[in-house]
């Protein structure tokens, strides 16, 4: 059997060495391997690292695309071009600690075709981090109808027919974390304490991790619209009950004060929730905008020879071998 790892990687130089070695140490010997690095568009000599590790062992594979397209379409392009009975994915930082893999691997050899892990929680992580990441959480739960459980990211391994139906997904904008859970198949979960990064900084800034987020939402749920939905009628409910009082006022009372106040905070209100509604509605038809361009998630620019092409890569997701 043999047991893919796909390492999605941006501006990652100082890492790659220690992550190869680290993955080679920890996955049992007993089986065929393939570690297969993504560069996301880096700026910096992760390609050329690439280059030459895939020199010194032909097992570490490698796929550069074209420009950065983010780390869930570079997750993506490395499901779509590994040959593994069963495929792994994993950071280049290190926080997702290589020691995980055989638990991983056990499970998946008993039966389960998921197997996820999830973060326990960790001190040593920023305030604005750990509350920024039960926020995520909590909303998608409140908002989706699949369930996600707080500190789940994309350390995980997936079963080959797991992987098929990834590849086989029309999704131009795939949101991993959800749809893996979507799926359903025989899911286990391991908790893991998070190593500390081994060099350089994050690159998942705040703006990509609001992105992130809105993604999540607009791909699995339609509740924003119900609430749009509510809040128009709503809305329009109080503003009919504000007009016979405004009527009964203006009629039968000599209290009829003329002035803009009341005027002017009923039409900001009103102004408000409609560019609210308008706004939910503008994230839903951006996302069947891009579907409908049917773009490639990703482009490749450069892979070693050695790697089969994807099944999907010329009409789903447009990769380009080099």
């Amino acid at each position: 059997m043999k047991i893919s790892v796909v390492i999605p990687a941006y501006n990652e130089e100082e890492n790659l060495p220690e992550v190869a070695a680290r993955i080679k140490e920890h996955l049992p010997a007993r089986f065929e391997r393939e570690l297969l690095f993504v560069d996301d568009g880096s700026r910096d000599k992760t390609s050329q690292v690439l280059r030459e590790l895939h020199a010194q062992d032909p097992t570490v594979r490698y796929l550069i695309l074209s420009r950065n397209f983010g780390h869930q379409s570079a997750l993506r392009a490395g499901l779509d071009y590994a040959s593994g009975d069963c495929v792994i994915s994993m950071d280049a930082d290190l926080q997702h600690p290589p020691r995980l893999l055989p638990e991983l691997i056990g499970h998946w050899l008993n039966g389960y075709d998921i197997v996820y892990t999830q973060r326990a929680d960790d001190e040593r992580l920023g305030w604005f981090k750990r509350f920024s990441s039960n926020s995520f959480y909590r909303l998608m739960n409140y908002l989706s109808s699949v369930r996600f459980e707080p500190g789940t990211a994309d350390y995980r391994l997936l079963d080959k027919r797991v992987v098929e139906v990834v590849r086989a997904s029309p999704d131009t904008d795939l949101f991993l974390r959800g749809f893996v859970h979507w799926v359903g198949f025989r899911q286990k979960r391991i908790t893991y304490v998070p190593d500390a990064r081994f060099k350089g900084a994050t690159k998942y800034t705040l703006r990509k991790m609001v992105k992130l987020a809105l993604n999540g939402i607009t791909s699995f749920s339609v509740r924003p619209l119900h609430f749009a939905t509510l809040a128009g009628v709503s809305v329009s409910g109080l503003a009919f009950l504000y007009a016979l009082y405004a009527l009964y006022i203006l009629i039968f009372t000599p209290d009829a004060v003329p002035g803009w106040a009341s005027v002017l905070v009923s039409v900001l209100f009103i102004g408000g929730i409609q560019l609210l509604v308008l706004g939910i509605m503008g994230e839903y038809l951006g996302k069947l905008f891009i579907q409908a361009k049917q773009r490639p998630a990703y482009l490749i620019r450069e892979t070693d020879a050695a790697i089969p092409a994807a099944p999907h890569s010329a009409a789903a997701t447009g990769g380009l071998e080099g």
